[in-house]
């Protein structure tokens, strides 16, 4: 349905997704993607809230699937006296993992997170000290942690482009039976290698009796929130297209242009190129034309 005179803005993910490039390479229509518009620190401004609640949200999945009632092993998050509380490992140190973080120690869990940016675990060893264990991010020990959590969440992310698969099926073999994965990097392909895309009305399925919480669009859940946390984020871009027009608005504001990724029948975004292995032209050379 969409034409060459209309604009599309809005979160594409299309790195694992190549039915829908198809799509949108042939509709012929600008396609600017929310989650490659960056800042002026080089961050993702129009990913970021949806990340925040994302984060959230992941926690109280995992902890109300480690519930008897949903499957899982029957552990409270935080545990009582007497009782450890269960172990929650979090793979990715980005704004979905430190927002899963700041869940998992505010409900008492016993909580670990890796990275490979050694400046961001300084930073979260230093906000929480000995209440997280941190760790660089090396295969040896993301398997040692997984296999002995209660629930994993996956928070990676590589911008526009498809997540890296951290956690292999042997290794998902490995964990205990009623544990929980929560993949928050589904949209982008799942960072489990187990992984695939669910539904808020078929949450869950069960691999080697781990249970999978694979939401594609977890924020939709909490509607309400969402749409007034990316509204926020988005409206100053959105008045920038209005006021400017698509090409002069992508001419003079390059964090916006960043954002680009289908533009009258071309592809314009590399990680998406390379993960279907697509010819592409870049944002620049098109503005520049």
């Amino acid at each position: 349905m969409l034409r060459e005179d209309q604009i599309l803005f809005t979160y594409l993910h299309l790195a694992p997704d190549p039915v829908q490039t198809k799509a949108l390479i042939d509709s012929g229509a600008t396609c600017i993607a929310y989650e490659t518009v960056t800042s002026m620190n080089g961050a993702l401004p129009l990913l970021a809230p949806m990340s925040e609640v994302a984060g959230r949200m992941s926690i109280q999945a995992a902890a109300a699937h480690l519930e008897k009632t949903h499957g899982g092993l029957g552990v409270l998050m935080a545990g009582v006296p007497g009782v450890a509380p269960a172990k929650v490992v979090i793979l990715g140190g980005g704004v979905v993992g430190r927002n899963a973080l700041q869940m998992a120690v505010g409900m008492g869990a016993d909580v670990c997170i890796f990275d490979r940016d050694i400046e961001r675990l300084r930073q979260i060893d230093a906000l929480y000290g000995n209440r997280v264990r941190t760790f660089y991010s090396d295969p040896l020990s993301v398997e040692r942690e997984v296999c002995a959590a209660d629930a994993v969440i996956g928070a990676v992310l590589l911008a526009g482009a498809a997540a890296p698969k951290l956690v292999s099926h042997e290794m998902v073999r490995k964990m205990k039976a009623g544990s929980v994965v929560v993949d928050v990097a589904i949209d982008q392909g799942g960072c489990f290698e187990t992984s695939k895309p669910t539904t808020h009305a078929d949450p869950t399925f069960l691999v080697d009796g781990v249970i999978h919480y694979c939401v594609a669009n977890m924020p939709g859940a909490v509607a309400r929130t969402s749409t007034f946390a990316l509204t926020n984020a988005t409206y100053p871009f959105v008045e920038v297209l209005a006021n400017r027009g698509v090409m002069k608005a992508l001419s003079n504001n390059h964090h916006l242009r960043n954002g680009l990724s289908v533009h009258r029948g071309m592809l314009t975004s590399e990680p998406v190129a390379q993960a279907q292995r697509l010819d592409y032209v870049s944002a620049e050379e098109l503005i520049a034309a």
